[in-house]
């Protein structure tokens, strides 16, 4: 149970900043007082808010928090809380709730420097064993919060915090695809319930139906325009618009087998009468009921050898 506390409160100290960095003090809401070792609980102070980057990090289980409370009540606060300008926490959230629960009134430093990504995630890198893929899930999704408030040429890209943290350029890769295709697994990944490995199998796979989507919604574009734009519009899933697809196929196929075979069974037999003395010898009154010949039928006929040499001389056919 030492050891445990030990890792938490008395961690190897972190690269100090250059001087200036951090400054005594305590956020506006709490009162200047001594750290003591009070067994008494102090009055109720305002909530501290805490860093966005500093959010992030998984909070302190029930018997990590026991076993640090019980040292900070033994041996005293050895660590202030640093916060940023704002009066943000950016570590020691866990020694806050701890002095807390046994009455000992909390320090305060404040961390001055921009590099605050950094900062925040190199002293729990250290204090709070966070593996390669906790810290690259961790720095990713926290420049993804940053991007999403517009970031300033100053402040870090994940990549370079990885690099900064010891943290392979593959591994940022490999977070930075869950983030993208498999969002629902940052958070897990972050609190050490599923590893990067498998959230980036599981992400690499929600890539590739996202790929495989967009290429069959282009060849949907290609091939029926209207199904691809009920598909873009919402109206119509993919898998919809593709059975919808293959259902006017088919029609298709089926229209253009009776149109072929009604042709086959009609031109021939006309083409036969050319020339022949067929046309003088037909009579009226020997035609079957609904079918006699007449000038308008006729001139419907011509106009549709017509049309069909037009479109025969169009498609090129013999």
């Amino acid at each position: 149970m030492e050891s445990r506390r030990t890792i938490f409160h008395r961690p190897a100290p972190p690269a100090q900043p250059r001087t200036g960095a951090l400054r005594h003090g305590r956020p506006h809401a709490l009162k200047r007082r001594q750290v003591h070792q009070s067994r008494q609980h102090s009055p109720k102070e305002a909530a501290i808010e805490t860093h966005p980057t500093t959010a992030l990090l998984p909070l302190l289980d029930e018997e990590e928090l026991a076993a640090l409370a019980q040292d900070i009540e033994e041996n005293g606060l050895l660590q202030p809380i640093v916060l940023d300008p704002q009066g943000r926490i950016l570590d020691g959230r866990g020694r806050l709730t701890a002095c807390e629960r046994v009455g000992i009134e909390p320090a305060f430093l404040t961390y001055e420097q921009d590099n605050v990504d950094a900062y925040v995630l190199s002293v729990n890198l250290r204090r709070r064993n966070l593996t390669k893929g906790q810290t690259a899930m961790i720095t990713v999704k926290a420049r993804s919060l940053k991007g999403q408030d517009g970031r300033s040429p100053r402040e870090q890209t994940a990549r370079s915090l990885g690099e900064q943290l010891g943290v392979a350029t593959a591994v940022m890769g490999r977070a930075s695809i869950v983030l993208q295709h498999a969002p629902d697994l940052v958070d897990p990944v972050i609190n050490g319930a599923m590893g990067l490995n498998e959230a980036y199998a599981a992400a690499q796979e929600n890539k590739a139906k996202a790929n495989s989507a967009e290429a069959q919604l282009a060849k949907l574009r290609e091939e029926d325009p209207e199904l691809a734009t009920r598909v873009a519009e919402g109206q119509l899933s993919l898998a919809g618009a593709w059975a919808e697809r293959r259902e006017r196929v088919e029609e298709q196929k089926r229209q253009r087998r009776v149109a072929t075979q009604l042709l086959c069974e009609v031109l021939p037999s006309l083409a036969q009468v050319r020339g022949s003395r067929t046309f003088a010898l037909y009579d009226p009154d020997l035609a079957p009921p609904g079918r006699a010949v007449t000038q308008e039928v006729i001139k419907h006929a011509a106009t549709a050898l017509a049309e069909m040499a037009s479109v025969w001389q169009e498609r090129n056919l013999p």
